[in-house]
């Protein structure tokens, strides 16, 4: 069988399931050593450990204790992305819907803070902070999913609106910097990380008739990114069929023996029957 995919080599995956209603709908994913995050569109964080067996261990589910909106539904809450600092276990999560980021204690025992960044007033009702990801030097970087950025000359594309704050959004009030994200044509982006050695990978993804997801993964050269500046960045992946392919919309990157690996989560946008939640494990060869 096929394990090479672009500059990925598929180390294998495991199809999560579980009886309770509010699992599923994943969209953001945090990996720190063998622990696993996973936060919904609505609201609902999975954690577990998981090695070599594939075996998730030490399982525990939570709901936010607090943010825009109530319930357990993506109508409800709609947040989409997830930043965790490995460090000391502080959450952030952008909410698209009302474009807000709130930060959270680990494990999402409480409330901390939250901020409507102004950055973000304008962004779309539903593509707001698709990505949100808290840069190893403390900066943030924050991409819409949908949200247009200035026009730019290439035939029938125009980027998306992304930011890099300067520190931690919900605490610090310097404004952000604005640059455009340029997606592969067709695609929206979906998640973004921050390899090990500081270069920036976003996922990217497209839904066509009948019923099919791809992705496309985009290294960038963060030096590229200064204010105004418009940012393509380049493809080293696409998973489409007939290779595995679902709708992946959270990606994490971790390191392990000196290798660099990508983990991808697929939100089963609560229809189970039609979609999985899979988690995917890579080795990134580039």
């Amino acid at each position: 069988s096929r394990t090479r995919v672009g500059a990925l080599t598929f180390l294998g995956g495991v199809h999560l399931t579980s009886r309770d209603p509010a699992f599923g709908g994943y969209s953001s994913l945090a990996v720190t050593g063998d622990r696993f995050t996973m936060l919904s569109d609505g609201g609902n964080a999975a954690s577990f450990r998981m090695g070599a067996d594939w075996r998730p261990a030490d399982i525990g589910f939570t709901n936010l204790p607090g943010g825009p909106g109530e319930g357990w539904k993506k109508a409800d809450r709609d947040s989409e992305s997830m930043a965790i600092d490995p460090r000391t276990g502080t959450i952030w999560a952008g909410f698209e819907g009302a474009n807000a980021i709130w930060r959270y204690a680990p494990g999402f025992a409480r409330v901390e803070g939250h901020v409507a960044p102004a950055a973000m007033k304008r962004w779309d009702v539903n593509g707001g902070a698709e990505s949100l990801v808290r840069l190893h030097d403390g900066r943030f970087l924050a991409i819409s999913e949908t949200t247009r950025g200035p026009r730019v000359p290439v035939p029938m594309r125009r980027g998306r609106q992304a930011l890099i704050f300067a520190g931690d959004p919900v605490a610090d009030s310097r404004p952000a910097l604005r640059f455009t994200y340029m997606p592969p044509n067709g695609y929206d982006p979906a998640d973004a990380t921050e390899l090990p050695d500081g270069r920036l990978l976003v996922l990217n993804r497209a839904f066509d008739l009948p019923f099919v997801f791809t992705n496309i993964l985009v290294l960038i050269d963060p030096r590229e990114i200064r204010e105004g500046a418009t940012v393509t960045g380049r493809a080293i992946a696409t998973l489409a069929p007939p290779l595995i392919h679902d709708n992946f919309e959270g990606v994490a990157a971790t390191r392990e023996s000196g290798a660099t690996m990508l983990w991808l989560v697929s939100d089963d946008n609560d229809a189970a029957l039609l979609e999985r939640t899979l988690l995917l494990k890579f080795r990134l060869d580039v």
